[in-house]
């Protein structure tokens, strides 16, 4: 955002890519997350008041190939978004941009961070379902690769309880990183990240994966603002019920401007039914919606920005079958102010997980 928050089974491949890949890169400093759990709330991660924003890259890791049932439009008019078809009814595979054997899966998108800023926090959000085709060793979740802008691909361990959850139809996960020290040092461009731990093939849930690098920065010439990261690991269904994340000591000044991001997995285009408010409890909460995200459909596969494709990723498919990160505009639910920021997530049709949440708020007018 600047928008400044603005085939068949490679199993084998991979386990030899794995091990080439383990031999041939170096250890991180960074300790084996500890554990894992089937739900995580979610809680703060980073919390600032500076000059500055948020920003993030962001794309998908699997794709459709071929359609699998009766009446499904072909693969090509999906990805660009131009018919509705759902990762279920595709044979999915993986997207892989690199020229590296050593990888089976990777894509790249643009951290766009305004020039003389300084990064002070980033972290890597990657998930996605080990169980379609084929089945994923779980064991791997907590790793990938990123490569800076001009830089070569790097390990990535989990630092923190990775989101484990698996059910009669799929086994989905999420996992993070701090990543500050590389982005501060590498600063803005085209990250590239790989080997995200997921499946191929094809299910009745389908096939789905993604990653989100979210930044935050100082920059003098910017408002003062509330910057906020929140993660967890949630699984929206419709016998749930609502859930609630609530940021809490948020003084947000009465007609302020501000803008929400939001991490999910096995959103489904066209499914609808699901909806996202967000409000101070001062008025009236504000329905999340624009010109990509429909008010019963905000969790639609989508990488947009206020409405718009986020730019600069390789692929840019428009339909991601099964990954959003999405950033929402939310003034109007800021109109009067208030102390805190609530959003409301709901669904009464089709089920999804969300992974991680972040916001910028001006602290002033």
């Amino acid at each position: 955002m600047r928008v400044s928050l603005g085939l068949t089974s490679r199993g084998v491949l991979c386990a030899l890519a794995a091990a080439a890949l383990a031999m041939a890169l170096p250890p991180t400093a960074a300790a084996p997350a500890p554990g894992e759990a089937p739900r995580i709330p979610f809680g703060e991660r980073y919390r600032a008041t500076q000059h500055g924003g948020i920003v993030r890259a962001a794309n998908s890791a699997a794709t459709c190939l071929t359609p699998a049932t009766t009446g499904t439009p072909p693969c090509a008019q999906a990805r660009k978004g131009a018919a509705k078809g759902n990762n279920g009814d595709y044979e999915m595979t993986y997207v892989d941009i690199d020229d590296d054997p050593n990888t089976y899966n990777s894509s790249g998108a643009e951290l766009r961070l305004p020039a003389g800023a300084r990064v002070t926090y980033a972290r890597l959000y990657w998930g996605g379902n080990l169980r379609v085709g084929e089945q994923k060793p779980p064991e791997d979740n907590g790793r990938v690769l990123i490569a800076e802008p001009g830089g070569r691909y790097k390990e990535v361990l989990a630092d923190t309880v990775v989101g484990h959850r698996r059910t009669g139809v799929m086994d989905g996960y999420t996992a993070s990183a701090d990543v500050t020290g590389l982005v501060a040092r590498s600063g803005g461009g085209s990250y590239t990240v790989a080997q995200l731990n997921v499946a191929a093939g094809r299910s009745p849930a389908g096939a789905w994966g993604g990653w989100t690098l979210v930044a935050a920065y100082a920059h003098p010439g910017e408002p003062l603002r509330h910057l906020l990261l929140m993660d967890g690991y949630e699984a929206m269904t419709p016998s749930r019920g609502a859930l609630e994340i609530t940021a809490e000591a948020l003084p947000v000044p009465p007609g302020a401007s501000g803008a929400a991001g939001v991490v999910a997995y096995d959103g489904d285009r066209g499914r609808g039914g699901e909806t996202l408010t967000v409000g101070t409890g001062t008025a009236p909460a504000h329905r999340v919606r624009d010109a990509a995200n429909p008010a019963d459909d905000p969790m639609n596969s989508t990488i947009t920005d206020h409405g718009r494709p986020a730019p600069r990723r390789v692929p840019a498919y428009p339909d991601t079958l099964g990954y959003d990160s999405d950033v929402h505009g939310i003034a109007p639910a800021l109109v009067r102010g208030g102390d805190s920021l609530t959003f409301r997530f709901t669904t009464r049709d089709e089920g999804y997980q969300l992974g991680a949440l972040f916001l910028q708020v001006d602290a002033r007018r």
